[in-house]
């Protein structure tokens, strides 16, 4: 009776305060300086994960379609796939650190999309419809997820090697994995993101629209492939080794700042994507 009662918005609320109460409990791992394997922030996510879930599957069967219509849907599937990426990586205990960065971005994330201006009533059904638009938009979100915790690595990364620089106690106590290994993490994790986006802009090209819809003019569309030259620039650049280590860490962490700041703007600006 009680879930049947409850809407995705308040299913997603929940999701939020579970995100909070992970952010509170992360100050306290900064605290320690992460010197033990504790489980209760991954469990913590886990909860929040499972009620998200819960409010995009009840939004998805409202409208029948993928949830990814307005800035309120885009935005919990964006913060989603953060999320969903983290904890598969979590199950690995020598990385489960990386939920106490992830949550405050989750928690931030989450916050925004509560705004009642971005999830207004549905109208007539999108133009964009059928599984291709559910392969765009999982893969195009699933990036971003990806980009996203690869920032956080890098981040993890400047820390431990900030530690080391200045011979801190804490870089030798704590569960941080080795700097070799947050290094090619963080480098994985925009390779994968890389992956998906370039499959998400493929399937996007071959999305249904009206005739009038300009495609290589669309603000999202151009946003998207600029993107994509900035990732592949990046990849291009390590392999030629020619970015530092710090550099290149700093540059993943810039690229994925860029890309929270602009993406909502992108879609307001879309015909294609906030009709």
């Amino acid at each position: 009776m009680l879930v049947t009662w409850f809407t995705d918005r308040h299913f997603f609320l929940l999701a939020v305060a579970f995100y909070g109460l992970s952010t509170v409990y992360s100050v306290f791992l900064w605290r320690i300086g992460f010197r033990r394997d504790d489980h209760a922030n991954y469990f913590l996510l886990l909860a929040a994960f499972a009620l998200h879930t819960a409010a995009m599957v009840k939004r998805g069967f409202s409208i029948a379609h993928c949830p990814v219509n307005n800035l309120y849907e885009a935005t919990t599937f964006f913060a989603w796939t953060i999320v969903a990426a983290y904890l598969v990586i979590g199950l690995l205990p020598r990385l489960r650190f990386l939920g106490a960065f992830a949550s405050p971005v989750l928690l931030a994330i989450g916050v925004f999309a509560l705004m009642p201006a971005l999830d207004p009533p549905h109208g007539p059904q999108p133009e964009f419809s059928g599984a291709l638009v559910s392969l765009h938009a999982a893969t195009i979100l699933l990036a971003y997820g990806a980009f996203g915790l690869g920032a956080v690595a890098s981040a993890m990364f400047l820390m431990q090697q900030h530690d080391l620089k200045f011979h801190k106690l804490r870089a030798v106590l704590s569960l941080f994995p080795p700097i070799q290994r947050l290094e090619i993490v963080a480098i994985q994790l925009v390779l994968a993101g890389f992956i998906l986006l370039t499959v998400g802009l493929a399937a996007g090209r071959h999305l249904p629209r009206p005739a009038d819809a300009a495609y290589w003019t669309d603000p999202k569309v151009l946003w998207s492939i600029f993107l994509w030259f900035v990732y592949l620039a990046l990849l291009v650049l390590r392999r030629l080794r020619v970015p530092s280590s710090r550099g290149l860490a700093v540059s993943f962490i810039a690229a994925f700042v860029f890309l929270l700041l602009t993406f909502w703007g992108t879609n307001l600006l879309s015909p294609l994507h906030h009709p």
